[in-house]
C-alpha cells in the first residue's frame, strides 16, 4: 500500500505543471506528513503563538499551490518546497508580531517582552540562513529542512539526495557558523 502511494504521489508531482486538477489531487496523500512537519516546526516556537500546525500547512499549501506551475521533480523536491514555505511564513508572521510590538506603548506588554520569547529569533536565523545560502546552498537548504520544516537527519538526506553522514556534517558546521551570526540567542 505504501509503494501504491508513493507510485501515486509521484505521479501527481509530475503532473501538477500539466494538469490543474494534479495539485488539487495530491493533498490527500501529502497532507498528514505536512501537517506533521507543521507540528514538528511550531514546537520550537514560543508557547503563544498564534499560528497553528493546520493553519500553517493551508497556508503552504496556498503559498505552494501559487508555485506549481512546472511540476516537482521528486518528492524531496516537493517538501524542500514546502519547508521554504512554511519558513517564509513563520518569517513573515514573526516580522507582523516585531512590528506590532514595536507600536505597542502598553507597559505591561513592554515588560512581557523584555522577559518573555521573542520572535526575533526565527527572523535573524531567516537573515543569517540567507547569508549562508550565498557561501553553500546545501547547507542552507540543511539548516532550512532541519529548523524549519522539523525533518530528522534521515529524511533530510533523502529530501536532499544525500547521505545521513553528508547531512550530520553540514548541520555541524552550518550551526556553528549560524550561531556565531546570531549568537546565543
Amino acid at each position: 500500500m505504501a509503494d501504491r502511494t508513493s507510485h501515486t504521489i509521484t505521479e501527481l508531482l509530475h503532473r501538477v505543471g500539466d494538469d490543474p486538477e494534479a495539485f488539487n489531487a495530491l493533498l490527500p496523500h501529502v497532507y498528514q506528513q505536512l501537517r506533521d512537519l507543521a507540528a514538528a516546526r511550531l514546537r520550537g516556537e514560543r508557547p503563544d503563538h498564534t499560528l497553528q500546525p493546520t493553519a500553517l500547512v493551508h497556508e503552504a499549501y496556498l503559498k505552494l499551490a501559487g508555485a506549481a506551475a512546472a511540476p516537482f521533480a521528486d518528492r524531496g523536491h516537493f517538501f524542500r518546497v514546502a519547508a521554504r514555505a512554511m519558513r517564509q511564513i513563520l518569517v513573515d508572521h514573526a516580522r507582523a508580531r516585531n512590528a506590532a510590538k514595536r507600536t505597542a506603548v502598553d507597559a505591561e506588554f513592554v515588560a512581557e517582552a523584555a522577559t518573555g520569547p521573542d520572535a526575533t529569533d526565527v527572523v535573524a536565523v531567516d537573515e543569517a540562513l540567507g547569508r549562508l545560502a550565498r557561501l553553500d546552498v546545501r547547507q542552507a537548504q540543511v539548516i532550512e529542512l532541519r529548523y524549519f520544516a522539523g525533518l530528522g537527519i534521515e529524511e533530510t538526506a533523502v529530501a536532499l539526495g544525500v547521505s545521513p553522514a553528508t547531512v550530520k556534517r553540514d548541520w555541524m558546521v552550518a550551526r556553528a557558523w549560524l550561531q556565531q551570526q546570531i549568537g546565543d540567542r
